[in-house]
């Protein structure tokens, strides 16, 4: 069995540290952690006194980046350095620096580490309570990403934007080759590990923010975007295909409505299929970027296209008669019903990595 004392490491990634970084040491050192591993991400000279007294005092190691690379970058080099250097660590809980993570959290996930070696730990403050300590843009950015998760990926995390973590050793070359260097790194982790079907142990932790969080490197905005990049890239490649669909789709109800009786089951088969080619091949190249070949990824589209078309045009079809509401309104309403389910189904099935 892993003791935390020796066989865990702490990784605390730092940017322009202040004295929080010292009284995390200093609680780290109480409760005697003997592998702490700090990366200095490219911060000035003025805070070189703090990563020398974390080494000269409380015995940490320093990894050092000549400029700053980002979050994510600064957690795959302290991976990297366990794997290649230090074999007698067999599990890592990330820190943040900031000291808003107290001793006995982090104790509690080097306990939920050892217990569940196979899962990624993740401590998860309660951002769903009347706490109003909570500064506005992290509990807002943390509810939205959660619905966001929840929704298209069926990943249900309380707190997906939390810093303190445990992995064991196995997971780290899975980690390692997780895409992103800055803040999206953390995200991009949680979507990786539940496409390779590694479960998420949540363990319930304080919520602390000092001083409004006002020393966080993150950006609402940018870091937003990035962490986003996939969902974007997705709505993106669907409404193009959208209104290809839905031109092509008014077109030929208006072209047929007096020449066919099932106009509109032919014009909704027709339109979908014509904008399914494109939304395809992009979604393969450029959303999911998938390595799986064309021709089992090409099926799995296809089963899901004709399912999909099918249910529209039968839905549309049925609301139509039902309500005598504009069919083109109906068709919009149902497809972005559908467009809401597609993401998980191409992600987790369509498009799934080989």
């Amino acid at each position: 069995m892993l003791d935390y004392k020796n066989d865990i490491a702490i990784i605390i990634p730092s940017l322009d540290p202040d004295d929080k970084l010292i009284s995390l040491l200093v609680n780290l050192n109480k409760a005697r952690f003997k592998n702490i591993i700090i990366l200095n991400d490219g911060s000035s000279e003025k805070y070189d006194k703090y990563f020398n007294i974390a080494e000269s005092e409380y015995n940490c190691k320093i990894l050092k980046h000549a400029v700053n690379q980002g979050k994510g970058r600064a957690l795959k080099t302290a991976i990297n350095y366990i794997l290649t250097d230090k074999p007698n660590i067999l599990g890592v809980v990330t820190v943040d620096s900031d000291g808003q993570h107290t001793i006995e959290d982090i104790e509690k996930c080097c306990t939920a580490l050892i217990e569940n070696p196979e899962k990624l730990i993740m401590g998860c403050r309660n951002f769903f309570d009347d706490n109003k300590n909570i500064p506005l843009r992290s509990k807002f950015g943390n509810i939205m990403t959660h619905k966001v998760l929840k929704l298209l990926c069926g990943i249900d995390i309380s707190d997906t934007q939390t810093g303190l973590r445990g992995f064991s050793r196995k997971l780290m070359p899975l980690l390692l080759n997780v895409k992103g260097e800055r803040f999206e790194y953390e995200m991009n982790m949680l979507l990786d590990v539940n496409e390779n079907g590694v479960k998420i142990k949540q363990v319930p932790i304080k919520t602390v923010y000092i001083e409004e969080n006002s020393s966080s490197h993150f950006n609402p905005l940018l870091d937003s975007l990035r962490i986003y990049a996939v969902f974007s890239k997705f709505i993106i490649s669907s409404f193009t295909s959208f209104i290809i669909d839905i031109v092509l789709f008014s077109i030929l109800t208006f072209l047929l409505k007096d020449i066919i009786p099932f106009y509109i089951m032919l014009s909704a088969y027709t339109a979908r299929a014509v904008s399914a080619v494109f939304n395809y091949t992009l979604n393969k190249n450029k959303v999911f970027k998938s390595n799986l070949n064309n021709r089992t990824a090409a099926i799995r589209y296809i089963i899901l296209c004709v399912a999909q078309i099918t249910i529209s045009a039968f839905s549309t079809k049925l609301l139509f008669d039902l309500t005598d509401v504009n069919v083109t309104f109906i068709k919009i309403i149902i497809d972005i019903i559908i467009f809401m389910i597609s993401f998980r189904i191409q992600k987790n099935w369509v498009f799934k990595k080989a």
